[in-house]
């Protein structure tokens, strides 16, 4: 078994563990009633930043905008700044940090307590339990969303043992004739279907896109034929699903929770890797944390 599958695997134990200990400084730092919030990452915590966003504004906590540490993005008088990363160390979030303006609230969900990243802002909630030694990121963002969806009032204390069951059974995907994997989300599961995506690229340097499902037939429906799986995270729309048959493409419309979708994907990603000879933990050109001269 890689490190990436014992760490997928890992997951429903990493869930409790967070919903035990964790479950009351999240609410305390991520809902935040009334305030303006700005959530900031690179790569997979930006894709949980935008999930994230969307969560809060539907629970009714304020407006919350996400953005790319690595981009430009627009100030908006904001009273809280969120940066996502598991290592603490990522440049670009740390020179977000220092360019933020005097005054504003700035509180980091990072895997590592004594980071340059923790250290420069006024809260933390510390995820060390669920911090990786792999490159790609599984068990981190998905306890992250798991907190925040508990902070918001959801209840997934069934999450960890729904996962269990679902992580003991096969993957139950025939994978040999496919080269094309689409995700779709719609709402909150997009950044999940982002994260999806990324993790086949990552994992398996497979040809892996993610789309917001109802825009998926505005043009990427074309290149879908019999070597393409179309994996809808969340709810699906019936006539989209037919339009996706029609070109020859599997289509999977997940029917567990989407966290245990994502955990899935996760899965699927380790396995296309393995069928082509590589090691999904340690993806070509890529380090476990950016950090630039």
């Amino acid at each position: 078994m890689t490190l990436t599958s014992r760490e997928i695997a890992s997951q429903p134990a990493i869930w409790r563990e967070a919903l035990e200990t964790r479950a009351d400084r999240a609410a305390e730092l991520l809902t935040m009633p009334g305030a303006r919030m700005l959530v900031l990452g690179c790569g997979t915590s930006a894709f949980m930043a935008e999930s994230f966003a969307t969560l809060r504004e539907q629970a009714g906590f304020g407006v919350t905008d996400a953005a790319y540490a690595s981009e430009p993005w627009a100030w908006r008088d904001y009273d809280a700044v969120v940066v996502l990363s598991r290592s603490g160390t990522t440049t670009e979030v740390v020179e977000a940090l220092d360019a933020l303006p005097a005054g504003v609230r700035t509180i980091a969900v990072t895997g590592v307590a004594d980071s340059p990243i923790a250290e420069r802002v006024d809260d933390v909630l510390l995820l060390d339990f669920a911090d990786e030694e792999s490159v790609v990121q599984t068990r981190f963002p998905t306890t992250f969303l798991l907190l925040a969806r508990s902070a918001f009032g959801e209840n997934v204390n069934g999450l960890p043992a729904a996962a269990e069951a679902s992580l003991s059974r096969p993957l139950d995907l025939d994978i040999a004739d496919l080269t094309h994997f689409v995700y779709l989300g719609s709402g909150w599961t997009y950044g999940l279907a982002q994260e999806a995506a990324l993790k086949i690229r990552e994992a398996a340097q497979a040809w892996a896109e993610s789309y917001p499902m109802l825009d998926y037939r505005h043009g990427p429906l074309a290149v879908a034929d019999s070597r393409s799986i179309v994996w809808i995270i969340g709810r699906a729309e019936p006539t989209l699903v037919a339009d996706i048959e029609r070109t020859g493409a599997t289509v999977r419309v997940g029917t567990a929770d989407p966290l245990i979708e994502l955990a899935q994907a996760q899965r699927l990603a380790v396995a296309i890797a393995e069928r082509s000879g590589l090691n999904p933990d340690a993806p070509r050109h890529l380090t476990r944390s950016i950090v630039l001269g």
